[in-house]
């Protein structure tokens, strides 16, 4: 339930104050994921606090509702974190109130885990039991070392076959990376696109075929959408009505067809490890460390700005810039 001000009935009433936050999300080009969390947590702040407009309220309530996130709800850092920058935004964005107290509000520490990785013989098991499109990609994914939504959002000009690479394109961060091409895959996704092709040729004839372009590409190349190189590689099996612009076009595929299949993947492999598609980029990094490949390369495959968050895979080989072994095998 968003919250509205009182007010007399009025054709000339101010938007509503969520209509507010969604404006202000798309003005600064804000992923639609971004635009959903951020609604859902300013929403459940004001719900917490008795629906009171959040400029009667400060430090006080803000910091309570984190502290209830954290002690009563048992939200992880994460999520605690996520909920602050919701109302950090709504307070500088959209309520343009600088005020001195949203500096000093402390984040949530996220605690230090080691990620889970697969060894080569359960990343062949998994991978032998996936199919079809879903099961490229996920392939694609472990050889590629690309995050879930960057291979579901991929498209088709940023596959570069002869060069024998893909760039990946506004990643983490905004940032352009470009990996590899697996030899492998090479034919495989050949194949695929053709199929793809054929499907984006049956779209135009139907009057459709366009495709959503991000940062206002569509005002800036207006034929743009339609061009085939702008073309998601995994698109939809049917079309769709944007919720924002209304339009009915074919997005791209749901990611959560690779999750459920390679969840189920890994229960008939007789995996125990807690397996998701983030588990083979982990399994990417930490294979090519044990192939012999230094860790700035690594780094720069996976787009991460800093090597230490790419160090982390040496203490999943237990190498320290060498190896250790234990005094009882010497």
């Amino acid at each position: 339930m968003s919250y509205t001000p009182a007010m007399p009935p009025s054709s000339d009433a101010p938007p509503k104050l969520l209509d507010r936050v969604r404006d202000r999300i798309r003005r600064l080009g804000y992923a639609k994921r971004t635009e959903q969390s951020y609604v859902h947590w300013i929403k459940r702040f004001i719900l917490y606090n008795g629906k009171r407009h959040p400029m009667e309220m400060g430090k006080v309530e803000v910091e309570a509702f984190l502290t209830h996130l954290a002690a009563e709800r048992d939200v992880a850092a994460a999520t605690q974190n996520l909920a602050l920058s919701a109302i950090l935004f709504l307070y500088r964005e959209v309520l343009e109130m600088p005020l001195p107290w949203l500096d000093s509000v402390v984040r949530a520490k996220k605690p230090s885990r080691l990620p889970v990785v697969l060894t080569r013989r359960e990343v062949d098991s998994v991978l032998g039991r996936t199919e079809g499109t879903v099961g490229l990609m996920l392939r694609l994914l472990y050889g590629t070392g690309m995050r879930l939504m960057e291979g579901v959002r991929l498209r088709v000009k940023d596959v570069d076959f002869d060069r024998r690479e893909i760039t990946v394109r506004d990643g983490k961060g905004g940032k352009d990376r470009v990996t590899m091409l697996p030899e492998s895959l090479r034919e495989a996704l050949r194949l695929h696109l053709a199929q793809v092709k054929a499907l984006h040729d049956v779209d135009l004839a139907a009057g459709f075929g366009a495709v959503w372009l991000p940062n206002a590409l569509a005002v800036k190349y207006p034929n743009a959408a339609r061009e085939w190189g702008w073309q998601y590689v995994f698109p939809a099996n049917g079309l769709s009505t944007d919720p924002r612009g209304g339009e009915r076009r074919r997005h791209h595929v749901d990611e959560k067809q690779l999750q459920r299949q390679l969840r189920r993947a890994a229960i008939s492999s007789g995996i125990a490890k807690p397996v998701s598609p983030h588990t083979l980029r982990h399994s990417f990094a930490t294979h090519l460390l044990e192939g012999g490949y230094d860790i700035r390369t690594v780094q720069e495959l996976l787009g991460h700005s800093d090597v230490s968050t790419t160090m982390i895979y040496t203490h999943v080989l237990n190498k320290g810039g060498r190896g250790v072994v234990s005094p009882l095998d010497a």
